[in-house]
């Protein structure tokens, strides 16, 4: 798509603007950043938020800092339907999310890059990186067979999963779900989707897929060592305390998914739908066929949302899984260590929610559910007095953040960006980055990788000015930074992107 017209945006506020629809016919799409954020939004990523808000039953569509081209809606895109659903603002990698343990490591004990060094060591053992690994490529990997796979992924973190995979199950209180059910908010339905699948040979080799739980995958993928910097407020230090951050001492900080059974299955999603609209000629939204989409209560939708419920359980076990193991490959390392999980959240999935005091599917891709204290869906959990921790990754010489949401949030559908966002196609950064200047970078700033030489395309340099990013957080009045995390080692791996 040529990028000479370019929709017009229209500010706001200092960190706001709206992008008009339909020649005011439809509400326009709600925009947050600062001018020069808003100047990184090329015509194709504001196009394709134009064709999102122009779908049948999308009430809302929030375009928020990290915003950047994708399949049909744009990364760092929010939509709401109270009547359909849509799987591209859910994407391929169902349930793609972040989480964050925390040690009571004193962060001068990883000083020394010899413990730096067999610490990564330690995680390699026991966490496959790249696309397609699974258990064979680590050897202290836990060994996840397919009866066990099928009960992760119908029943999310249970106390019976958890134990069997070497998982506290008091991590499940501090995920954003830690279970999700099917269409009809049961787990017999999962059951019975999930059996159908396997009957019908839909998933390839289920239990080759039940073998990557535990294992990052490859592109954006990562697993960081942190030192955790609160910030000073005395707000910043009560939120904290709550999370239960502790101030100069290390955290591990991890991205990934659902995987190969998540990417199968919204993939075969897609083309279900797909040819679903071709056999009755329905058109798509701004004639993208990646915005296809299903009408609630449909046989079709129900489908779409049992499968994303299964990506959604096995993304919620790989996460968990992988913070048990790095929590032992600690423990090897400089036995003694404790750690707790402060959360686990997503930033590709589509949740029941209240939007404007009515029921609607909020779809976030590539953003995250930012509900502030006193929120109605944090009634019963520990956050729900001050609001639940954001974890946003920035990249490893500018470091993450820890926020939490302000009541402004309202604004955005209660969500903010997922991180910094790409600045720059892979393909451009792999033939424009130098790999040397990447490299002595890292170096300079003292971080280890597991990586001979860190993936160009997803150097720094690839992504968003981070700093700015959250400043249009800020001047929106969405959410306040608690703590800053930075990078000490970082484990990735030089595959191809599972999202």
């Amino acid at each position: 798509m040529p990028d000479t017209v370019r929709p017009e945006l229209i500010p706001t506020g200092e960190a706001t603007a709206i992008l008009p629809v339909a020649g005011g016919r439809l509400s326009p799409v709600t925009v947050i950043g600062t001018p020069a954020i808003r100047e990184s939004f090329d015509a194709q990523t504001l196009q394709q938020a134009l064709n999102s808000r122009s779908g049948p039953g999308v009430t809302q569509v929030v375009l928020n800092p990290d915003a950047h081209v994708g399949f049909g809606a744009p990364i760092g895109c929010v939509m709401a339907s109270p009547s359909h659903i849509y799987p591209g603002p859910v994407g391929v990698d169902i349930k793609c999310s972040m989480s964050l343990l925390q040690f009571d490591l004193p962060g001068d004990a990883l000083h020394g890059r010899s413990a730096r060094r067999a610490l990564i060591e330690a995680i390699g053992k026991r966490v496959p990186t790249g696309a397609g690994r699974g258990q064979r490529h680590a050897p202290l990997a836990r060994r996840v067979d397919a009866a066990l796979g099928k009960q992760a992924v119908t029943y999310g973190a249970t106390p019976a999963v958890c134990e069997a995979l070497g998982i506290p199950p008091e991590w499940a209180a501090r995920c954003e779900d830690s279970a999700h059910t099917g269409h009809d908010d049961t787990h017999d339905s999962l059951w019975a989707r999930l059996d159908l699948l396997l009957r019908g040979a839909e998933l390839g080799n289920f239990a080759e897929k039940a073998g990557q739980l535990g294992s990052y995958g490859g592109g954006n993928h990562f697993g960081e060592c942190e030192i955790v910097r609160i910030g000073e407020s005395q707000r910043a230090r009560a939120t904290a305390e709550a999370f239960g951050l502790r101030d100069g001492c290390a955290a591990f900080l991890s991205h990934c998914g659902s995987r190969g059974l998540g990417h199968t299955l919204a993939s075969r999603q897609f083309k279900r739908l797909q040819a679903m609209f071709e056999r009755w000629g329905t058109r798509y939204p701004g004639n993208d066929r990646e915005l296809c989409y299903a009408p609630l209560g449909t046989p079709e939708a129900n489908a779409y949302l049992d499968d994303m419920a299964l990506g959604a359980n096995f993304a919620t076990i790989n996460h968990l899984l992988i913070n048990a193991l790095v929590l032992e490959a600690f423990n090897e390392v400089i036995p003694g260590v404790r750690g707790e999980l402060v959360y686990f959240i997503s930033h590709n999935i589509a949740r029941r929610e209240i939007v404007e005091n009515r029921p609607a599917w909020v779809m976030r891709k590539g953003a995250t559910r930012a509900f502030p204290a006193g929120h109605a869906a944090l009634a019963g959990t520990p956050f729900e007095a001050v609001g639940h921790p954001i974890l946003l990754p920035g990249n490893p010489q500018s470091g993450s953040a820890v926020m939490v949401a302000d009541a402004g949030a309202a604004l955005s559908c209660y969500s903010v960006n997922h991180g910094a966002g790409r600045a720059m196609g892979r393909r451009h950064a792999m033939r424009t980055l130098d790999q040397e200047q990447i490299d002595a970078a890292l170096e300079r700033c003292d971080i280890l990788t597991n990586c001979r030489q860190y993936p160009r395309d997803e150097a720094p340099a690839a992504y968003k000015d981070f700093e700015e990013v959250l400043r249009s957080v800020k001047l929106a009045g969405l959410a306040s930074e608690v703590a800053r995390l930075e990078a000490r080692f970082v484990i990735k791996d030089a595959s191809a992107a599972d999202d």
